[in-house]
């Protein structure tokens, strides 16, 4: 009796192993996904929301975006690990066992592929298979050759909303889905190299480059990030000249693009921490506040 108690305690309760399923799925940036995604349905749909289709598409999105962060910390497990601020995940700590992580993350792409295919249309499909390969095959292991992967990577991050485009109109020839695509490109690279800053040290442990190389003084650094925000703010602009959206989205748009470049000149200006954070919030804020600005357009007006 004692050691069927012992071999009780001894489990992980239900409601660990699942949330630590959860935690492989990266639920923030896969909702962040979820929301690109939506927001190239919306722009793309002409008239009325098919929110059937919409419903499809969230469910195929959500497995293979999901599907994707697991079998990146499927690959990243070992370097997870020499990482502070990765090394409580549920693969380095041992909490799930690395062959079911791979189980788990093939089932949920395969799986959302499937769905979309057979749900959606194989454009929508396409582009997801597209995401999930960039990210895994071509992002992930360019992390520890060189900074060009904050490019490579900026890819399959902005794919969402073309998959989203493509699921309501099955196509993706129109200039809006790629004006959406070239908006989260610019979002990203600033977003990235923000964070990269903040935790060089860290990335550095696990030999991730993803600051340029022999940029002591943060010099490149701080030009990307300008040249990103500089570019950022016209491209977004143009949805409104290119009669996608109207006046609520342009304010927001403006307003937004041009508090973000503020901080990312702060940033090149000064080249701390403290001005790396600050462009941090602000990237974070940023893409919200545009999709918001574009949702709003949409149901108003």
């Amino acid at each position: 009796m004692k050691l069927t108690q012992e071999n009780t305690l001894s489990k992980p309760l239900l409601s660990q192993v699942l949330a630590d399923y959860f935690e492989l799925t990266k639920p923030g940036i896969t909702v962040l996904v979820l929301a690109s995604m939506a927001i190239g349905f919306l722009l793309g749909s002409t008239g009325s929301v098919d929110f059937t289709l919409l419903f499809h598409a969230i469910i195929g999105t959500v497995l293979i975006a999901a599907g994707t962060a697991a079998h990146n910390q499927y690959i990243e497990r070992d370097l997870d690990k020499l990482m502070l601020r990765t090394s409580k995940r549920p693969l380095p700590t041992q909490r799930i066992d690395s062959k079911h992580a791979l189980i788990f993350s093939m089932s949920l792409i395969f799986g959302g592929l499937i769905y979309l295919i057979t749900t959606v249309n194989w454009i929508a499909g396409l582009v997801s298979a597209l995401t999930a390969f960039s990210y895994l095959a071509m992002y992930t292991p360019m992390k520890r050759v060189s900074f060009s992967n904050v490019w490579i990577g900026a890819v399959p991050g902005a794919l969402p909303p073309v998959g989203g485009w493509a699921a309501a109109t099955g196509t993706i020839s129109e200039p809006g889905v790629w004006v959406l695509f070239a908006i989260v490109f610019f979002w990203q690279v600033p977003h990235v190299v923000s964070i990269a800053w903040l935790c060089n040290e860290d990335y550095t442990r696990a030999g991730f480059r993803m600051l340029p190389k022999n940029d002591i003084t943060g010099s490149k650094a701080a030009w990307v990030n300008l040249v990103c925000l500089l570019i950022l703010i016209p491209i977004s602009l143009s949805l409104y000249f290119m009669d996608y959206n109207g006046i609520i989205y342009l304010v927001g748009a403006l307003l937004s693009g041009i508090g973000f470049l503020f901080y990312g000149y702060k940033f090149f200006a000064i080249k701390d921490k403290p001005s790396a954070k600050k462009l941090m919030f602000a990237s974070i804020f940023y893409l919200p506040v545009v999709w918001i600005a574009i949702l709003l357009d949409v149901i108003i007006l």
